[in-house]
């Protein structure tokens, strides 16, 4: 609602400014899903990017504990209800950002993204940083993810899925997790992946990409070369019960990277928090942006 007003005013929003749009034209952007939920300081917005499997609703329960700031959950193309595209990059999902902005009219944002989304949003700030107001990464650092064959297990279980026609949600989603059981071992990634599952046209399918998500699943592990840095303030926020940790001094490559890509970067860990650190810890994850974002200029 007070987007909205915000819009047809212009008032309170200022306006996008001038871009040179030929990079997004390129990555054929696509109008991405999104939720708004409305605080009283419109602006600099807080915009959310899920990770990899996840959808706008992975961070539901919390925006309106975010410092009474304006938040955008956003559903990244080839997730919940964004378009499906057979190009699944970084620089794509960064273009795709970058639209959803010129399209509200918003100049800047604070981009909060967790795993897969915090590597649009690193891609984001280096490719648009005059855009990005603050930025937050979760759990993910600027290089190589190596878990790449667990993934590919995962979209391979999911493909095989086969569930008859006619059947209770309930009924299906038991069948499903069954048929995921023995690749997936795992219950709490099994419930994960099964928020995927929707009805369609009397079936029960995939709102997930597989088919664009596997073909890209190299580039999606790793992250875009860039001789350039991100000038404003970056938090990287890891959780500290990881076996290897996604932001560690024990990746050679971490540090350096964070330290040349984001120089003005600091790196927290969430106690008692793995890989999901918004699920496991939501008060401390809560109080760790709101304390980082505690100075942000209106």
């Amino acid at each position: 609602a007070a987007l909205a007003a915000s819009m047809a005013s212009g008032q309170a929003l200022r306006l996008f400014p001038s871009h040179d749009l030929s990079f997004t034209s390129v990555c054929s952007p696509v109008p991405v899903s999104y939720a708004v939920f409305d605080g009283p300081s419109p602006e600099p917005p807080l915009v959310f990017l899920h990770g990899l499997f996840g959808s706008k609703l992975t961070l539901h329960p919390w925006p309106r504990s975010w410092c009474s700031k304006l938040v955008l959950t956003v559903d990244a193309r080839n997730h919940g209800d964004s378009p499906h595209s057979p190009l699944m990059t970084y620089e794509a999902m960064s273009a795709d950002i970058h639209l959803l902005l010129r399209q509200l009219n918003l100049s800047r944002c604070v981009l909060i993204g967790h795993s897969m989304g915090g590597k649009t949003a690193m891609v984001m700030a280096l490719q648009w940083p005059e855009l990005v107001e603050r930025l937050v990464c979760v759990d993910i650092s600027p290089s190589e993810t190596t878990a790449i064959s667990g993934f590919q297990n995962f979209i391979a279980a999911m493909k095989a899925v086969d569930i008859p026609r006619g059947i209770p949600r309930s009924t299906a989603r038991r069948l499903a997790e069954e048929q995921l059981r023995p690749a997936i071992q795992e219950p709490t990634i099994r419930q994960f992946l099964l928020t995927n599952l929707v009805y369609v046209e009397d079936r029960f399918v995939w709102r997930v990409n597989l088919d664009a998500i596997s073909q890209h699943l190299g580039e999606l592990m790793g992250f875009p070369p860039f001789q350039v840095d991100y000038p404003g303030l970056t938090l990287f926020l890891g959780g500290s019960n990881r076996r290897v940790p996604a932001v560690s001094p024990s990746h050679s490559d971490d540090y350096p990277e964070i330290d040349r890509l984001f120089p003005e970067a600091e790196i927290q860990y969430v106690p008692d928090a793995g890989h999901w650190v918004h699920a496991d810890q939501p008060q401390e994850f809560i109080a760790a942006i709101c304390n980082f974002l505690r100075f942000l200029p209106l």
